[in-house]
């Protein structure tokens, strides 16, 4: 990575134009730079003979019109309320480097931008709300931003001008330098999704209330649970991409049994960043008994032959949907006698589950259809005492499955997530809804309740499950599940 001369980032530009300044502060120089300063005929030399690389007539992007009608419906639900949505602001990793960005869901969800620091504002009118999208504009070549500075074009490359952004977005835009000056201004009620944008909230510190912000990230939040058009076909670009993830990790297992996991890691992240914008969340490569934590994501163990690999990985499209996908992977290709058994009683109950997802129905049905069979195999195989309604009753199956059957999916891997509980867990399917459905049964190596074959053994079978009008459709069918399906595939791909 080359030296950057200035470590500042644009957020102390947006502090110093809140601050009011009355002089520019100079941009800053790294301490134990290279160059002690900037000549002044360097610097009048950096201020020309540029080319004009304004662009014209640019297309809105693809979700513009979704994005509008999401903005109508939130307008219409807080009437003659100021909404303020950020996208947040870059987060140091170390020292003077930063994680990729990522913007806020809510921020994305309305407005189809993605860049750091932007903020939308939708001001109350008579007749409902004028939206306004703060971003900040191409880097300054007069003050020598553009070069001199760690965020400047040079360094990181060319921000859209206000102008190509009110192309591309459909929303008046304008300087996000100076809206944290003219929101302390503001009067009225005001609504800001917290926990993204400091600078944001300092500015409206005396105006908001923790109540009236929690409805708004409510209903945003409700506001994804069922997917318009354009969700569903991201969704099943994820999807897709992952499925062609999962076909990379096969092809590649004999190299993952002489290294580590994290082979499996790099294979799939390649594929993410290849097709998409990243992975949707960290990629679970877990083999042998690493499978039974839930959450493994160290992936830095041994990947070997006659083991289980339990894959959990998902790929994010370039307008943040996800996908996410279990399959768990005999490595040489052929399940053991005691893996199979295992393996195809989640896969009962994953297609128990899958057929109660179905419009109308209540949201819990598939977790209880599928934990219906988990109990009723854990009871037939003398693992705990039945009968099978007292156990489902105390839960006890629960030792061995431990998380529940599934989740709602887009934007983000476990979306929607601050929902109100009787909208989501105890509400009611409906089309355009998508949901995981994912049981397992996991035996910890630890564990003396069970023989001593079934220890270690970790199994969980995970697909993206779309509901429609007449049912469901697995975006995920791609992949092979049942069990001699998944050896037939395993093969054919090893070749």
């Amino acid at each position: 990575m080359s030296e950057a001369l200035n470590p500042e980032t644009p957020e102390a530009v947006l502090d110093d134009a809140a601050d009011e300044a009355v002089e520019e502060e100079p941009i800053k120089q790294r301490k134990n730079g290279l160059y002690p300063g900037v000549s002044d005929e360097l610097a009048e030399s950096m201020k020309s003979g540029w080319a004009d690389t304004e662009l014209h007539g640019l297309e809105p992007i693809a979700q513009a019109e979704y994005t509008a009608a999401r903005r109508a419906a939130l307008s219409a639900r807080f009437p003659g309320d100021r909404l303020v949505v950020p996208a947040g602001n870059l987060k140091t990793r170390s020292n003077d480097t930063e994680y990729p960005f990522r913007a806020s869901v809510e921020y994305a969800y309305l407005t189809g931008n993605l860049t750091e620091d932007g903020v939308l504002v939708m001001e109350p009118t008579s007749d409902g709300h004028k939206a306004t999208i703060y971003l900040l504009p191409r880097s300054d070549r007069e003050n020598g931003e553009f070069w001199l500075s760690g965020q400047g074009e040079l360094w990181v490359g060319r921000r859209h001008s206000l102008t190509e952004a009110e192309q591309l977005y459909g929303i008046p835009a304008s300087d996000v330098r100076e809206l944290a000056a003219a929101l302390k201004e503001a009067t009225g009620p005001v609504r800001v999704v917290r926990g993204y944008d400091a600078g944001v909230e300092a500015a409206l510190t005396d105006k908001v209330t923790a109540e009236r912000d929690d409805e708004l990230r409510v209903f945003l939040s409700e506001a994804r649970l069922v997917k318009d058009e354009f969700e569903a076909g991201e969704l099943q670009k994820a999807v897709d991409s992952t499925v062609r993830g999962f076909e990379d990790v096969v092809k590649i297992l004999d190299k993952a049994e002489a290294t580590s996991e994290r082979y499996i890691e790099g294979t799939f992240f390649l594929r993410a960043r290849v097709e998409g914008n990243d992975i949707g969340y960290g990629s679970i490569c877990a083999a042998g008994p690493h499978a039974c934590t839930l959450h493994w994501v160290r992936n830095d163990g041994p990947v070997r032959s006659g083991d289980l690999l339990l894959l959990d990985a998902g790929v994010e499209t370039h307008t943040l949907y996800t996908a996410d996908v279990t399959r768990t992977l005999p490595v040489d290709g052929t399940y053991t006698e005691i893996q199979k058994k295992i393996y195809d009683a989640v896969y009962e109950a994953q297609e128990a589950g899958i057929a109660a997802v179905q419009p109308g129905a209540k949201y819990r049905d598939f977790h209880d259809a599928a934990q219906r069979v988990l109990a009723e195999k854990v009871v037939e195989w003398g693992l705990v005492e039945g009968p099978v309604e007292r156990v489902l009753e105390l839960g006890l199956q629960r030792r061995w499955t431990l998380h529940g059957t599934g989740h709602m999916l887009g934007m983000d891997v476990h979306d929607c997530a601050a929902a109100r509980t009787e909208t989501y867990v105890e509400g009611t399917l409906e089309p355009g809804m998508c949901l995981t459905v994912e049981p397992g049964l996991y035996f910890q190596a630890d564990d003396l309740t069970v023989p001593e074959e079934y220890r270690g053994i970790g199994v969980r079978i995970e697909d993206d499950i779309l509901v429609t009008r007449d049912g469901n459709r697995n975006l995920s069918e791609g992949l092979p599940r049942r069990s001699d399906e998944v050896e037939a595939w395993m093969a054919a791909l090893k070749g």
